[in-house]
């Protein structure tokens, strides 16, 4: 068992690393669009890998008690960190990521419009071949069930 002081240093810093974790989160959503459920999902995990966290500090430091001067220096930490670090790292971070993502997406696209036309005319004939298949299958399918009715009949 640690001191009470170093215990509620423990759990400033752990209240920063909380944040510093959903922050990436948030920047990846930012430089990738998510749907709504993947949102959830992500946030989800952030939550129980966080209740982890907090509960392997807890039972570390404090052989498993809940200190509520804990809980107070965690809610501390994370409030310095979202009002003095957490807006400018998220802007200035998302913006250079999303620059670069851009700059990856215009030279691969560069890179690949050679391929461009062939690619075109290769889905084209893959299109006109899949249509055939079907229509070939459709026939095929509507005279079995022709001869199958005509079977049952007899």
């Amino acid at each position: 068992m640690v001191s009470e002081n170093e215990f509620l240093l423990h759990s400033l810093i752990m209240g920063i690393f909380i944040n510093i974790v959903y922050d990436v989160l948030r920047i990846i959503r930012r430089v990738i669009p998510h749907s709504a459920l993947m949102v959830s999902v992500e946030d989800f995990g952030f939550w129980v890998y966080c209740g982890a966290e907090v509960f392997l500090l807890m039972y570390r430091e404090s052989n498993g008690t809940l200190r509520w001067f804990a809980v107070i220096g965690a809610m501390a930490g994370m409030f310095l960190y979202r009002k003095l670090v957490s807006p400018f790292f998220v802007r200035y971070v998302s913006l250079v990521l999303g620059a670069l993502a851009e700059g990856v997406v215009k030279a691969v696209s560069r890179l690949c419009r050679p391929f461009r036309k062939v690619c075109c005319r290769v889905s084209r004939r893959a299109r006109r071949r899949v249509g055939r298949g079907r229509r070939a299958l459709k026939r095929r399918l509507t005279f079995f069930l022709k001869e199958l009715k005509i079977n049952m009949k007899t």
